[in-house]
């Protein structure tokens, strides 16, 4: 017997206009915005359902991704401790349960510095349980821990909760010793709040009417909320603002910044009452960050900033006057992108981008020399974590590779060696020499090189050897770089043969700071038709052909993928945009809508400008649907609740690709915010919905395990 085929909701068409710059524009789907509205809310449901009625066939793939994913994965487990003072902090995991379980146990001196090997299996002495995410989370739908902080003598711990998914923490202060929850509550914080170094304070941001963070509060530990003092206010919409100690103690560090400028504060961290300083005055077009230090007996700043420095160079200042002499320690290096230098007492760590890879290094203080800690493979990604003692012996570092899982090191400078603490256990038999990793190099039209990462199994044959499905990712905005790091949940997909590739577009940072200028503002466009050329080369070199091809993007890389599915719907097979932003001229003429003045520097400002709004109409996805055309199978994946890519883009999105016949899928998560559901065995399962979703785009749906 044979039943009809499920058919799409259809939203109404409910025609608005919006005239700016003598052009007026038509919008028949700008109503579903309004997510109070219960008929928005009927239609949101009825293309949930009508996703679940297309992707049923599916439902056994899932299932199976899904049970791949967990058997891989060790789900009772103890991260590496960290010290902090007398106690060496961790989080556990516990088979069967969504969130992770904050701990701590002591330390067995003061030179004890080698993290205790925990095991799942065995208890650990002295062991106190700070906070159980699975506790917090009972009875809520989402659930997402925005601040938690111990103060230094470790008697007390804050932490901010979010059960919406709106991004928005109720700040409460738990006492250790007794394990209760004091009578301070703050509603509506921001995320990152601290206490100050004698733990009498507590420090947090709140957000504006536009939902950008711009104040900075002081709040008394057993005081009521009500009576909290306002330290600073940002009052320039392009501005956010944050705030924490310096590692040493001694400054409260206010930062302001926008996408192209920033400014600093200090506040001495023994006078939180003071009034900020700032250290230099902001400038149109100016960055930089601090960091404190004390040399030779004198307070000191290093500054990373880029006046007149296109990738960045590294000066001290006296910090009794960061206005007066510099003295520069690492110049401006031309393709060296120096990203962050945080002191220690006794060296810094630098972190530097070359050759599209992150470079860590020890700053010497005396003599400005900088020792790179070294890595074979020739594709992957390493970073600080930032310990938050002042004179530790080693600094610990994450690593890892598209074929090496996440580990965890600790570099013991004095000695100059690397220590292995952990590497993430992956199950099942997991041999990394079973998969290789490349970079590759295509050629965008304008003649520049973008550098491609890929990984694939070696069972299935040599790239090139003929066309192998190939999933496709890339991003390309806010100079945010995309590194070839591990993940098991892609394991799912190179085990059946799919190729995973990395186009590294104009726009990211992979490439130093002229890569973010080229792919952004009136230049925007690079950003698509680098990651159509990648494509295209793909297909060129034989790794991959059209209808195997499939790309993913998310937030700004979700406009990535509308744009290249109007580009180039011809070369790729399907397209998976999560929480994306397809919509972009509509938001971005709107002041009134969260975030939309600081994205000006991103974007361009299309309200005061006609030449940047005929540019982001030229290209914003929404507006650039057409007739006539054969696009690829797509699915959007979205949140009710998300602040920063409201739903309503990719809701309108969807509706008018389908007027011009496209199979367009719309998923909308109705709890949670921009990082989709919350609960790792939830988002194992949403993972699992995309990935199946694309391999059946891709012909893979009955591939064997």
């Amino acid at each position: 017997m044979t039943t009809d085929a499920p058919q799409p909701p259809v939203a109404d068409a409910r025609p608005s206009t919006r005239t700016h710059h003598g052009d007026t524009v038509e919008d028949r789907y700008e109503w579903l915005r309004d997510k109070e509205d219960a008929e928005v809310i009927a239609h949101l449901e009825a293309e949930n359902a009508y996703t679940a009625q297309r992707t049923d066939h599916l439902e056994s793939l899932r299932e199976r991704i899904f049970e791949e994913i967990k058997d891989r994965t060790l789900e009772t487990d103890l991260s590496v401790p960290s010290r902090r003072g007398d106690w060496w902090y961790y989080g556990r995991t516990v088979a069967g349960q969504q969130y992770g379980i904050h701990c701590r146990a002591p330390i067995a001196d003061q030179d004890d510095w080698t993290p205790p090997l925990l095991s799942p299996d065995a208890d650990v002495p002295g062991e106190q349980i700070l906070l159980d995410g699975n506790a917090e989370a009972a009875g809520h739908d989402f659930f997402s821990l925005g601040s938690l902080d111990i103060t230094n003598d470790g008697t007390r711990m804050l932490y901010g909760v979010d059960v919406a998914g709106d991004e928005r923490y109720t700040l409460r202060i738990r006492d250790l010793t007794t394990g209760a929850d004091l009578d301070d509550v703050i509603e509506k914080t921001f995320s990152g709040a601290v206490f100050s170094p004698d733990g009498r304070f507590v420090v947090y941001t709140t957000v504006d009417d536009a939902w950008r963070p711009d104040t900075v509060w002081l709040h008394e530990v057993g005081t009521d909320a009500a009576s909290d003092r306002v330290i600073f206010t940002e009052p320039d919409d392009r501005y956010w603002v944050g705030a924490g100690f310096t590692r040493s103690d001694r400054y409260l560090v206010i930062g302001v910044g926008s996408s192209i400028t920033s400014e600093e504060f200090l506040v001495p961290a023994d006078d939180l009452t003071a009034e900020p300083q700032s250290v230099w005055p902001r400038r149109e077009g100016v960055e930089y960050s601090l960091t404190h230090a004390i040399v030779d007996g004198e307070d000191v700043l290093y500054i990373v900033h880029n006046d007149g420095a296109l990738d960045f160079e590294l000066v001290r200042v006296a910090a009794s006057d960061p206005t007066g002499e510099r003295h520069v320690v690492l110049a401006h290096e031309p393709g060296r992108r120096l990203l962050d230098v945080s002191a220690y007492r006794d060296w810094a760590i630098a972190e530097y981008r070359r050759d599209g890879l992150v470079r860590v290094g020890i700053l010497d203080y005396a003599t400005d020399a900088v020792r790179e800690i070294g890595f074979d493979e020739e594709l992957y990604a390493v970073g600080a974590s930032g310990s938050p003692e002042w004179a530790p012996p080693v600094i610990r570092l994450g690593y890892a590779s598209f074929v090496t899982p996440s580990t965890v090191f600790d570099y013991h400078v004095a000695q100059g060696e690397l220590l292995l603490r952990k590497q993430q256990p992956v199950l099942g038999g997991y041999d990394a020499d079973e998969y290789a990793q490349e970079r590759v190099w295509a050629t965008a039209e304008d003649g520049t090189r973008i550098p491609v990462s890929l990984v694939w199994k070696r069972s299935f044959g040599e790239l090139g050897d003929a066309p192998r499905p190939l999933h496709l990712y890339g991003y390309g905005s806010y100079e945010h770089s995309i590194e070839p790091g591990f993940s098991v949940a892609r394991l799912s997909m190179l085990d059946r043969g799919v190729v995973f590739a990395i186009a590294h577009v104009r726009g990211g940072g992979e490439m130093g700071r002229q890569w973010y200028e080229d792919g952004k503002l009136l230049q925007k466009r690079n950003t698509f038709t680098d990651f159509v050329a990648v494509g295209r080369d793909l297909v060129s070199r034989g790794f991959t052909s059209p209808d195997r091809l499939v790309a993913e993007g998310g937030s700004a890389g979700g406009l990535l993928m509308g744009a290249v599915a109007n580009l180039a719907p011809d070369l790729f097979a399907g397209i998976v945009a999560a929480v994306p932003f397809v919509d972009a001229l509509t938001t971005i003429l709107d002041p009134s809508l969260p975030l939309t003045v600081i994205e000006w520097d991103e974007w361009g400002d299309p309200l005061h400008n006609d030449d940047v709004y005929a540019y982001m109409k030229s290209y914003s996805p929404y507006e650039n649907v057409r007739d006539g055309v054969d696009y690829p199978r797509i699915l959007a994946v979205t949140s009710l609740n998300d602040t920063r890519v409201f739903y309503v883009e990719p809701a309108k999105w969807v509706a008018r690709l389908r007027e011009v016949g496209a199979d367009a899928l719309l998923k909308c998560e109705m709890v949670a915010g921009h990082g989709g559901v919350s609960g790792r065995y939830n988002s194992w399962r949403e993972r699992a919905f995309e990935l199946a979703w694309l391999l059946d785009v891709m012909g893979l749906a009955g591939a064997a395990d």
